[in-house]
């Protein structure tokens, strides 16, 4: 089949504002990846095309950008997902909210400052146990708390949030679902202090509940749910 790839494009070194390129593929198999398509156009016909990606497996999340109109992997989107027929065009722009770099390389700082502010790290003090074990904790513990744990820092559930496109200064749902993992593991100390930190004006309550987070996530990690769960153990004043 043959594929025309619509890239918005944009070099602040030379552009004055963002524009659209099409590139046609031919021979594209309905079960190629769009990262395939993305390698093809930047080897074969254009190398100033700029994108992120590493593993190309759906697990280092570097490749998020929006595809149709939807944050995805471009590693995990196969062309026949995306249409039917012998002749197909897919358009790809950078996420949404964070600056462009370059084509469709966004500025992921913002992004990290957030998840960073939320204390997304094991904080236990106590002695380790004396027969030198690890920290052992029930299944139904780790259940708790199991589902935040995919996260891979992709920004595709952040850069999908209305709330985070109107106000950057919103935490965003990547950062409260890493909070989530900690605030909810039951060897963690330091769930109070965290709870504080996403209680504050541009944390969890900026949420308006409009799901697209969880419509974006590649890890099909139920993101409104855990910042629901947020909210409920802030309300409660205990993550009991």
């Amino acid at each position: 089949m043959q594929v025309t790839l619509r890239i918005r494009r944009f070099n602040p070194e030379k552009d004055q504002k963002p524009y659209w390129a099409d590139y046609t593929l031919d021979n594209v198999e309905p079960t190629d990846r769009v990262l395939e398509l993305l390698h093809r156009v930047k080897w074969e016909q254009d190398g100033t095309l700029s994108f992120r990606r590493s593993c190309a497996h759906g697990v280092c999340g570097s490749d998020g950008m929006r595809i149709n109109g939807m944050n995805r992997l471009a590693c995990k989107v196969l062309v026949n997902t995306l249409g039917e027929g012998d002749a197909l065009t897919i358009q790809i722009e950078p996420l949404l909210g964070l600056r462009v770099i370059k084509d469709l390389i966004v500025d992921m700082e913002p992004f990290f400052e957030h998840y960073r502010s939320v204390m997304p790290y094991f904080v236990n003090d106590d002695p380790p146990p004396e027969d030198g074990r690890e920290r052992l904790q029930s299944p139904e513990d780790r259940e708790r708390f199991d589902d935040t744990t995919k996260c891979i820092l992709c920004a595709c559930c952040t850069t999908s949030c209305p709330s985070f496109w109107a106000n950057q200064d919103y935490l965003g749902p990547a950062a409260i679902v890493q909070a989530h993992r900690f605030i909810f593991d039951s060897r963690d100390h330091a769930a109070e202090e965290r709870l504080k930190i996403l209680a504050e004006t541009d944390g969890v309550w900026r949420c308006r509940t409009i799901y697209n987070c969880t419509m974006a996530c590649p890890r099909e990690i139920e993101v409104t749910r855990a910042i629901g769960e947020v909210k409920l153990a802030i309300a409660r004043g205990s993550v009991e």
